[in-house]
């Protein structure tokens, strides 16, 4: 029989260490170490069974004929995930509490209960009434959606094996456990091990698994990082929480592109699709007002308008302040120093806040100038044209890096009646300008163009 001992694994990164420390020495986080009990090999002299080998087959061998996707119906969801799920699917949606993770799953699972599949929702954190409730409230009461309460893994496994299921999910998986385990429900090794078991009975039978995992303050899925490279898809579900919409991004998808989105805004019936985000981000814009640009960004495959506000006021204190909604931290510190010391301006003796409109985060470099642009107008007080739109990178130099897609980018946004489009130079000279783009090689061209005589700001 094989020998139990303990280790002692952080909660946080899963870093292992012989012996208990109130401090990780591998992400530094306090109090996150716990002593679990696992089983170690067998003893030595035991023979150990051999191994079958294995039967490769050529890659030039064409199988059965692919199985098509199971397509939700929810348009934004059936996006994100690269068109619907597969048979054998894993999938890992992550977010901050009440932000709408087990909404949009039932709400998934009822409209695919619907079409006629399978499906069970497994849940070790609402009773089978509390879930009921939540359907009704969500209208959606009438799907033969199969419900269960209970957090043994073991039990689920036996369910999967003997039903005939197309999908199950379990909400959330730091409340699964296996009984064989020494440790309590959460711990790393106990996510692990659960995921594990669920998801290779899932591709053995063909079931898609969903899995709802919890986060932790900093904003990353709780548990081991090897449960984001065990499943197949990654979803996050951001938002503000005094903010209607929601984000709906993959970071990880086998099946599909990478950072892509949907939009939703949470409702009394639930999670409503938002078709045109680009719409509703600007429909409460503020015009002749300095401090406000527009940025055409690209996430995933989808352009998106969204409005960038910026303000620069003057500061009370010996160390200016610097508050960032929407937008890293360090690339807005790295932008306010090449607009100084490239361009000649002063934010050093001022306080500067920088929001995102409409609860969006975006990341990609593409939003340099756009940036930039309402930086300048809130120092100066030039009113930028409502009509005008921003996109490109900005280089330590203070040149213009050209980004990608960007004739997708002019394309919403004439969509949307914006008539100019101040953008990097083409890095390609075979290709035209497209129609209303303005090229700028270099960041103080913006500079040259927002220094005009200000225009008058409406009063609030």
């Amino acid at each position: 029989m094989a020998k139990s001992k303990s280790n002692f694994i952080c909660q946080e990164c899963g870093a292992v260490s012989s012996k208990w420390a109130g401090k990780c020495e591998s992400c530094n986080a306090w109090n996150t170490i716990v002593e679990e009990v696992v089983e170690s090999g067998p003893p030595k002299g035991v023979n150990q069974k051999k191994g079958r080998a294995l039967h490769f087959s050529d890659l030039t061998v064409k199988n059965q004929k692919s199985k098509p996707r199971y397509k939700t119906g929810i348009a934004e969801f059936d996006r994100v995930t690269g068109g619907g799920l597969v048979d054998g699917m894993a999938l890992l949606i992550g977010g901050d509490p009440g932000i709408g993770k087990s909404t949009i799953l039932l709400q998934a699972v009822c409209a695919l209960a619907k079409n006629g599949m399978t499906c069970a929702y497994v849940s070790g954190e609402e009773s089978e009434d509390q879930i009921r409730m939540r359907a009704e409230r969500l209208g959606l009461s009438d799907a033969k959606v199969q419900l269960a309460s209970t957090g043994n893994v073991r039990d689920v496994i036996t369910s999967m094996e003997n039903g005939d299921m197309n999908l199950v999910v379990i909400d959330s998986i730091q409340t699964m456990y296996i009984d064989s385990i020494e440790s309590a429900p959460g711990t790393v090794t106990q996510v692990r091990t659960s995921a594990q078991e669920l998801i290779r009975i899932g591709k053995k039978r063909g079931i898609c698994v969903l899995l709802v995992g919890h986060v932790t303050k900093e904003g990353q899925l709780a548990g081991p990082r090897v449960l984001e490279h065990m499943v197949d898809t990654v979803l996050y579900f951001e938002g503000e929480r005094g903010h209607p919409f929601r984000i709906l991004r993959a970071v990880k998808n086998r099946f599909g592109p990478t950072d892509e989105i949907g939009v939703f805004e949470m409702a009394q019936t639930g999670l409503v699709e938002v078709p045109n985000p680009s719409e509703i981000s600007l429909a409460q814009r503020q015009e002749d007002v300095p401090g406000s640009a527009v940025l055409a960004a690209i996430e995933g495959t989808r352009p998106v308008l969204v409005e960038v506000q910026a303000l620069v006021a003057s500061t009370s204190f010996a160390s200016p302040r610097r508050a960032v909604v929407g937008w890293d931290m360090g690339r807005l510190a790295m932008l306010l120093a090449v607009l100084e010391a490239r361009c000649g301006l002063c934010f050093a003796d001022s306080d500067v806040y920088l929001n995102i409109a409409g609860g969006l985060r975006i990341q990609e470099p593409g939003a340099d100038l756009a940036i930039a642009a309402a930086l300048i107008s809130a120092l100066t007080g030039y009113v930028i044209p409502s009509d005008t739109v921003f996109f490109g990178e900005v280089g330590l130099a203070g040149e213009v890096r050209p980004t990608m897609q960007m004739d997708l980018r002019l394309k919403e946004a004439v969509k949307l009646g914006f008539k100019e489009a101040i953008c990097p130079t083409n890095p390609s000279k075979k290709k035209d300008y497209p129609k209303g783009a303005a090229p700028i090689k270099h960041i103080s061209d913006l500079v040259a163009r927002l220094q005009m005589e200000p225009k008058k700001a409406v009063a609030f």
